[in-house]
């Protein structure tokens, strides 16, 4: 048997007015992913469990069997595991974002999505201004970086995930707690080493928003989760752009596989990563797919972007794995759902339960209609424990 499981990030949405009360899942043309709510199971899962923080942290590590009740201990982590940075006992592993600070306010999250070499310049420039044995800053992919901490009290620093507060004064959203002087103290040292570093002026120059401020948050050690073949006897990979991905696909025993072209943004080679995908199914049991255009339109409010996004995931992706699949087996189950809701009125991440459909062998169909929030909800299983849905694919309960 061959598993697919097809996350297209944050593509759950809520119903926007100003577009006939629709979401853009229902907007866009989705006839790939229709077809597997119409012909499999359907419903509705939580993968953010109340009183969780919503965020593709908590969500994938749902969806990849793992309650996060029981597994989740930050981002971070999981960012650290993906580039290879082993933690000591006493460290603690921040996502560091790359932001864009004006007048006391952040106004980006992203530092206009500031492409990956640049960044990679000002973070070993910080790491040589600021580092020291206590800690340590370390590139990542685009605005997404890693700054490791030594010391257990960072672990109760209340930290605010930048893209959640787009438009706030920097003073009334830092963090706060225990550990938090140190913290603001990196952020405040940041600002004038990055304001006058070439790459910020060349990016003004260019008319580019300026990576001129770090912002640390989503703290927490490696956490010990048992792997997927531990689990369920089976070998799988993982398809993502995403360090955060790639480190939690990484403690769960999958091969991470590399595709050129793949972003993390709107220019992610979708159809690239379904043939890689389908390769991978040649010699490995199941394939994950993540894509996160859907999550990035989101945040940025772009109606237009977000249906793009998700059109090209279906057409692009999904289609050339439903193609394909039958050259590599004739046994095989898709499992497809976005990991949260990021809609773009709210411009983040909500924890409301997201639509998911299951096809493949043995699967009888129920009453689901099309793949979306309203069309879902004809089918068998509302409200279901994303946690359990591998479990529900696998067919088998551990």
């Amino acid at each position: 048997m061959k598993y697919i499981v097809l996350v297209p990030d944050g593509a759950a949405d809520l119903p926007v007015e100003r577009y006939g009360g629709l979401t853009p899942l229902q907007a866009a043309a989705t006839p790939n992913m229709d077809f597997l709510a119409k012909n499999g199971i359907c419903g509705t899962a939580v993968t953010i469990p109340p009183g969780m923080p919503a965020g593709s942290d908590v969500a994938n590590c749902s969806i990849l069997g793992y309650d996060p009740r029981l597994f989740y201990s930050g981002r971070g982590p999981l960012e650290a595991a993906s580039m290879g940075i082993g933690l000591g006992p006493e460290d603690v592993a921040f996502r560091c974002n790359l932001v864009t600070e004006e007048s006391g306010v952040l106004v980006d999250f992203s530092a206009g999505h500031i492409s990956s070499q640049e960044a990679a310049e000002l973070i070993a420039f910080l790491n040589e201004r600021l580092g020291d044995a206590t800690g340590s800053f370390y590139a990542g992919i685009s605005y997404r970086h890693l700054l490791v901490l030594s010391g257990n009290r960072f672990l109760k620093t209340r930290c605010i995930p930048p893209h959640d507060v787009v438009g706030s004064r920097v003073k009334e959203i830092s963090p706060q707690g225990e550990g938090a002087e140190q913290l603001v103290s990196l952020m405040e040292k940041s600002r004038p080493l990055l304001t006058d570093h070439p790459v910020n002026k060349t990016r003004l120059d260019r008319s580019e928003k300026p990576a001129n401020m770090i912002w640390p948050w989503g703290q927490g050690k490696t956490p010990a989760l048992p792997t997927i073949p531990e689990k369920y006897g089976i070998e799988g990979s993982i398809i993502t752009a995403v360090d955060l991905l790639k480190g939690l696909g990484l403690l769960a025993g999958l091969e991470r596989i590399h595709v050129p072209g793949a972003t993390g943004y709107y220019d992610t080679d979708y159809e690239a990563k379904g043939l890689y995908a389908v390769e991978a199914l040649s010699c490995k049991d199941l394939v994950y797919v993540h894509v996160e255009a859907p999550d990035e339109a989101g945040h940025e409010g772009d109606w237009e972007a977000k249906v793009k996004a998700i059109e090209c995931f279906d057409r692009l992706t999904v289609a050339t794995l439903l193609n394909e699949i039958s050259r590599i087996s004739e046994d095989f189950r898709f499992l497809l759902l976005p990991d949260h809701a990021t809609p773009v009125e709210a411009r983040t991440h909500t924890a409301d339960a997201v639509p998911f459909a299951l096809y493949g062998l043995d699967i009888i169909p129920d009453a689901g209609s099309s793949f979306d929030e309203e069309g879902v909800l004809g089918g068998s299983l509302l409200n279901y424990p994303g946690w359990q849905l591998l479990d529900l694919a696998i067919g088998s309960q551990s």
